[in-house]
């Protein structure tokens, strides 16, 4: 088993996934691509594989450095992964969270119904 492991296993090692049961409902889902084509969960991955991965909004493409067996903190896992994600990836989930980002006053409650039409008409409206 040295020359490959699963990239279900591989996934939730390195930290990608919080679970391995999110890892392979992913890989299942087509979300989890090799060269381009999905995967199944019980695809072995290889040294110098390049990953790429659908997370949400973000498309993670990720180079095997290294096969982990058992999960590790966040510290080690970085050496078993090279992020080949382009800046522009980051830089549009940033902005999308600015975008829908929704600030009130502390400690004057809830929207009320008419309140809450107008955010709702307002996050529609494109620019």
């Amino acid at each position: 088993m040295d020359s490959g492991l699963r990239i279900d296993k591989w996934l939730w090692a390195v930290r990608i996934f919080k679970t391995r049961n999110q890892a392979a409902d992913a890989c299942k889902a087509g979300k989890v691509k090799i060269g381009g084509s999905s995967v199944k969960p019980s695809r072995e991955i290889k040294i110098n594989d390049i990953i790429t991965v659908q997370i949400g909004a973000l498309t993670k493409t990720i180079k095997v450095t290294g096969i982990i067996k058992n999960r590790v903190s966040a510290k080690l896992a970085v050496d078993y992964i090279e992020d080949l994600t382009p800046e522009e990836e980051y830089e549009k989930l940033k902005l999308m969270k600015e975008v829908n980002f929704e600030r009130r006053d502390s400690g004057i409650g809830r929207p009320t119904k008419k309140e809450r039409r107008i955010i709702t008409k307002l996050k529609k409206f494109k620019f």
